[in-house]
């Protein structure tokens, strides 16, 4: 499913994919040495950006002196497509180009988009979010790390958790309350922290599959210059936001890839078992559950594509949180009718090794296994939680409890 688009658009997406033919890094040079973190470039990885960058490819959407060529919406939305489709990324590091950069390029000063911008944009540091805290992680107002002003400096303590990639990142965009007696959602404010000023620390946590991309961040004095305050003090709310929208923008079209390539593996799984009878479960009730998920899956990205739809002619898109709470939750749903099928085999890769569901999580050793990561993806953009308030306070219009 595609929107309708013009031959320029069209021209625009023969344009890309001959670029990503002729450019595109070779699986086995990935395979030799893939991301340990999303926080790690690889020098595959920061080759592969700066291909993108000289050719206008990066950030298609902006001028071509900052890696772009001005494309249009719907332009980008192709270039998303494309990209999603060759099963490629943007940059090994997640969150410096979707996230980092546009906050640079919207509240920085000059003096900081000089230092940090063009480095960013060319791979040449990478970049960690610091949001989520032990009592601050659905609810970003109640944070807690507290940065004090002292003349020329923020004195900073605190602890983030859940801080992807910060094992293997050069600097932070921190947020922390600058204001303890305002409201929760008044007194924040957002820092760039050097990941190695004294008095940082990172513990990385340990996922199921042993990857150390989550990390515990832990601040004790770290002195950090008041110069590197990004947007006013105490104005850091609206960044925060800034950067979750720019986040949920860019995951809406991978989970629905993700969740095409799940179902897609289902039912190849589905009609392996039904073929050679085994374990005898392709009954009519496999048939019915697996063709509702197929059903599912292209109802998601029909919705994805209208909510684009919307906010291309400028109206609310309540679709994003619908899309990410639908997406997400689909994919678990998936894996585990896989692990479900399998039944005791579901619990080993064996012959029927789950599937690649990309998101940085890879293919998991059994479907069982891989719907227990799968829960990782309910998280990132905004917890299904979250989104279930979201759409039942400001799409529905119910009142809060």
């Amino acid at each position: 499913m595609r929107l309708q688009h013009t031959d320029a658009d069209e021209q625009f997406r023969t344009e890309w994919v001959a670029w990503l033919d002729a450019n595109a890094p070779a699986p086995e040079e990935i395979a030799a040495d893939p991301p340990r973190s999303s926080g790690y470039y690889p020098s595959w990885g920061r080759q592969w950006v700066n291909r993108l960058f000289d050719g206008g490819w990066l950030v298609p959407g902006w001028p071509p002196e900052l890696g772009g060529r001005n494309a249009t919406a719907r332009q980008q939305l192709v270039y998303f497509e494309e990209l999603c489709a060759h099963r490629l990324p943007r940059s090994t590091n997640w969150c410096a180009i979707p996230v980092v950069a546009p906050l640079l390029v919207g509240y920085a000063t000059d003096e900081q988009r000089d230092r940090f911008l063009m480095p960013t944009m060319r791979a040449e540091i990478s970049w960690c979010l610091g949001m989520s805290e032990p009592s601050a992680g659905s609810d970003l107002g109640g944070l807690r790390t507290r940065a004090v002003l002292d003349g020329d400096r923020f004195l900073v303590n605190g602890q983030k958790i859940w801080t992807s990639g910060a094992l293997d990142s050069d600097w932070c965009v921190l947020f922390c309350r600058t204001d303890p007696d305002a409201p929760k959602h008044k007194g924040i404010s957002c820092l760039l922290l050097d990941l190695t000023l004294p008095g940082v620390e990172v513990r990385p946590i340990d996922d199921l599959h042993g990857h150390p991309d989550l990390c515990e961040v832990f601040l004790t004095d770290v002195e950090v210059p008041a110069e590197n305050l990004v947007g006013q003090l105490n104005g850091g709310w609206a960044l925060t936001q800034a950067s979750l929208a720019e986040e949920r923008a860019t995951l809406w079209i991978d989970q629905v890839q993700s969740g095409k390539r799940a179902v897609d593996a289902l039912v190849e799984l589905a009609r392996g078992l039904g073929a050679t009878s085994e374990l005898g479960r392709c009954d009519e009730r496999v048939r019915d559950i697996v063709a509702g998920l197929a059903i599912d899956a292209r109802a998601g990205e029909l919705l994805g594509y209208r909510g684009f739809h919307a906010q291309e002619r400028g109206r609310s898109a309540p679709q994003q949180s619908l899309m990410k709470l639908y997406s997400s939750e689909l994919i678990q749903r998936v894996t585990l009718a896989g692990g479900e099928l399998l039944g005791p085999a579901g619990l080993h890769a064996g012959d029927h090794p789950a599937p690649d569901l990309g998101q940085g999580i890879g293919s998991g050793p059994s479907w069982l296994a891989q719907y227990l990561v799968t829960f990782a993806l309910t998280i990132p953009g905004g917890t299904s939680d979250i989104q279930r308030n979201i759409i039942a306070e400001r799409v529905l219009g119910l009142p809060r409890r």
